[in-house]
């Protein structure tokens, strides 16, 4: 009886961790290509769907699925109700554990000769490069996972004679109630599903329990897996705990479907296939952990919107709106916490180009001050995630587009200040010489927060010519004011605030310029017009601090 115990939490613990091992593995070798595939495939809550239950086979893994669709709901990427339809699809391709599980962990019973495949793995791991520790690992925890079944067969056998269907709750509605509550809480403790399914068919293959009460402890595991997903949540961004709970209850409306549907399916296979039933329950009960997670996905997926719509109202929006997509939960995954930082400061330029152009037109001096306080905290909390990004230096594009963001935070957060000194914006107003360009200039603003990553050729080669007027103009209007004060036409200290009026009219314009030019850089596949190539503007240097560094 010792030895069984030992074999049984033995098999348990080398099933968690191949199962561990593995998903680590496959994950690290299709990482790039699930985002990838998610990304390009997700269209609509069915496709969501269809490629959730795909990435999920093939990683082996829901909760990865389910990060990366919460990633990209986060970056703007996809909808919610996309990635509703993507963990809609998780919950298909997480019954393919149970069918590995009952045709080739019992039918096959490869534990023993898939011990070598651990040995191979660890050789990979020791003497391979980089790029083979991900196929190292899938190898390993492959063979790990039937060695372990094989040990828990072995272990629950030697309880034949001990553990019997009567010492569990008996088959009426009471007893599956109480069995799905022991399957709950089996995958709590186990905090995987996986481990726990793996449990159920061991029983039902060595007869410790019937097919009824192990369906019923099924329904439970399955139940038991949104546990964990809201632990997870704990702390986490408004979209996270979202899917966390979208999870719970979709799984607890699959939970009493099952149950409702557990005596019908039971009595249609003892009378359609009652050999089956007798040599293969194993079989019987995967198909219906299978039949009731698609009966749950078929039934919700056509009111996807609405459910995501629901989830919505329950976890609303917390906290400054500009930077709910800066979630700290995707600094493993660099590409999508670029794409969420890139999506934030698209939010952050219509918001501040908006503000911009309204305050040239002199309609916007009426604003709340704590608007100017909710940009300039978005200003800050999207700093700080700058600052706590790490971009590999060996990708590129990705540190290209984090060298634009750097750029036009930087820009952003000066058009803030200029936008704020209003007696310079209303000197803008009140000189003739500059009113038709701080009008243009607002009409420029509001067109780059129109395009935004969508600037065309065109558009770029006008916003470079107002930015190229706006220096010339700056240049006439310092030489007439000077002349100005030099015949007496106007006091020194006049001639002093409308020239400083031109100039922050020309700054202004040189930071939307930029902008513009960053966005297209960074932030799009378009070609940056060969014109707009040097980054110096050829301009004199200033001796003005901020004069060196706006020159970026």
């Amino acid at each position: 009886m010792l030895e069984g115990s030992m074999l049984t939490l033995g098999g348990l613990g080398l099933f968690l961790l191949g199962m561990s091992v593995m998903t680590d593995g496959l994950r690290a070798m299709a990482d790039d290509r699930l985002r990838s595939l998610l990304a390009r495939s997700t269209r609509s809550p069915l496709s969501g769907a269809v490629t959730g239950a795909i990435t999920t086979a093939i990683v082996q893994s829901s909760s990865a699925t389910t990060v990366a669709a919460i990633g990209f709901v986060g970056a703007g990427l996809m909808t919610f109700p996309q990635a509703v339809g993507i963990l809609l699809g998780a919950n298909i391709g997480t019954t393919i554990t149970g069918w590995l599980v009952a045709l080739v962990g019992f039918k096959l019973k490869l534990g023993t000769l898939l011990l070598p495949t651990i040995l191979i793995g660890v050789i990979f791991r020791l003497f391979g490069n980089a790029r083979w520790q991900g196929l190292a690992n899938a190898i390993a925890g492959f063979g790990l996972i039937f060695v372990g079944i094989s040990m828990l067969q072995e272990g629950m056998a030697d309880f034949s004679n001990i553990i019997t269907p009567d010492l569990f709750p008996p088959d009426n509605f009471v007893g599956r109630l109480l069995l799905v509550l022991i399957g709950l809480v089996v995958t709590v403790i186990a905090q995987s599903s996986s481990a726990g399914i793996a449990m159920a068919l061991t029983a039902l293959s060595v007869g410790n329990i019937t097919l009824a009460q192990a369906a019923a402890m099924i329904i439970g595991m399955n139940v038991g897996t949104t546990i964990t997903a809201m632990i997870a949540t704990i702390g986490g961004s408004v979209q996270a705990r979202r899917t966390g709970l979208a999870h719970v209850v979709f799984n607890l409306l699959t939970g009493v479907a099952a149950f409702l549907m557990l005596s019908p399916f039971l009595r249609l296979v003892e009378s359609w296939f009652p050999r089956i039933v007798d040599s293969d329950p194993e079989l019987v009960l995967v198909g219906f952990h299978t039949l009731f997670n698609f009966t749950g996905v078929a039934a919700v997926l056509p009111f996807t919107s609405r459910f995501a719509a629901l989830i919505t109202r329950m976890v609303p929006e917390r906290g400054n709106p500009l930077t709910r997509r800066l979630n700290t939960e995707l600094m493993d995954a660099p590409d999508l916490a670029v794409a969420a930082l890139q999506a934030t400061l698209c939010d952050l330029v219509v918001t501040i180009f908006s503000r911009l152009a309204h305050s040239l037109r002199g309609d916007a001096l009426q604003q709340e001050s704590t608007d100017v306080q909710q940009i300039n905290a978005a200003i800050e909390q999207t700093h700080q995630y700058l600052n706590t990004l790490h971009v590999p230096h060996e990708k590129e594009e990705l540190v290209c587009k984090y060298q634009a963001s750097i750029h036009i935070l930087d820009h952003l957060h000066r058009l803030m200040v200029r936008i704020d000194q209003r007696s310079k914006i209303k000197t803008i107003r009140s000189m003739s010489a500059l009113r038709p360009d701080a009008d243009q200039l607002a009409q420029t603003a509001e067109t780059i927060a129109n395009c935004l990553t969508k600037i065309d050729a065109k558009e770029f080669a006008s916003i470079r010519r107002d930015y190229q007027r706006l220096k010339t103009l700056e240049k006439r209007v310092r030489r007439e004011q000077i002349a100005s004060a030099a015949r007496g036409e106007y006091d020194a200290k006049t001639a002093v605030t409308q020239t400083d009026a031109a100039r922050g009219l020309k700054r202004i314009g040189h930071h939307v310029w930029r902008v513009a030019r960053h966005l297209k850089r960074g932030y799009a596949d378009m070609p940056i017009p060969a014109h707009s190539t040097d980054d110096t503007d050829q301009q004199p240097p200033s001796d003005k601090p901020e004069d060196a560094l706006d020159s970026r």
